[in-house]
């Protein structure tokens, strides 16, 4: 195949950028789960986390035909008809919003943590927070798959530029990790915008799940808007306290 036709290049850089903007979901929630931890193995969680979801979409990609039957009706129960894909939606859904849930109450209303058996905690959050980027890792993949099959399903050899664009994405986000868990620990306002986004997302996962779609460009307007206002006021009580 000749990776430099018009018709795979404008594939692969639409591909891509898809990839990106799926990606961002993952993104938000990665830092949210490694923000309880200390510096030093932020990043190494980030990396983990970013590889990891590389990982799975590569193995999703090359057991293509067994991801695809998963969207087969496995439940019937009066007009509602679930696949494995839907109930996995459902359950990450739910997971998202408990997640979530919980971290704006513990953020907003939690009590201090003693110092205390600090180093458990640690442990304790870096393997939480390691089987949470696994698990979401897990059903964020599926949007992702999905979107690349239907990008490029009329191409040959799609599998190849499908892998490239996911690894590319990867590399995009795992440079932008760093800067936007930086920004979260900055401004914890930021970091409540993200967990409400990642609680929204848990909706819409909950909502795919029992087949009622929801335009996911809604939520992403929502979101720059709310982060732009949030930006101004962040700039404005800098000039005043200058």
């Amino acid at each position: 195949m000749d990776f430099f036709s018009y018709d795979v290049v404008l594939n692969l850089i639409t591909l891509t950028i898809l990839e990106i903007i799926l990606g961002i979901d993952n993104l938000i929630f990665i830092a949210i789960a490694v923000h309880k931890l200390p510096d030093n193995l932020r990043k190494k969680a980030r990396i983990f986390g970013l590889s990891m979801a590389l990982v799975i979409r590569v193995v999703m990609l090359c057991t293509l035909s067994f991801i695809m039957s998963l969207t087969k009706p496995v439940i019937e129960l009066l007009s509602l008809s679930l696949s494995w894909k839907d109930i996995l939606l459902i359950a990450g859904g739910l997971f998202l919003i408990v997640k979530s849930g919980i971290e704006i109450f513990n953020d907003t209303f939690g009590a201090k943590h003693d110092e205390k058996s600090e180093d458990i905690k640690i442990k304790d959050s870096l393997v939480a927070a390691i089987v949470q980027i696994s698990v979401i890792d897990f059903v964020f993949s599926f949007d992702s798959i999905i979107t690349a099959v239907g990008v490029t399903h009329n191409l040959p050899n799609n599998i190849q530029i499908m892998i490239i664009a996911i690894v590319i994405s990867m590399i995009v986000m795992l440079l932008a990790s760093e800067h936007i868990s930086r920004f979260l620990s900055t401004y914890p306002s930021l970091k409540i915008i993200a967990l409400a986004f990642i609680f929204m997302i848990g909706v819409i996962l909950l909502a795919d799940g029992f087949n009622l779609h929801i335009a996911k460009g809604y939520l992403y307007f929502a979101l720059f808007f709310t982060l732009g206002v949030e930006a101004l006021n962040i700039i404005s009580g800098k000039r005043k306290y200058k």
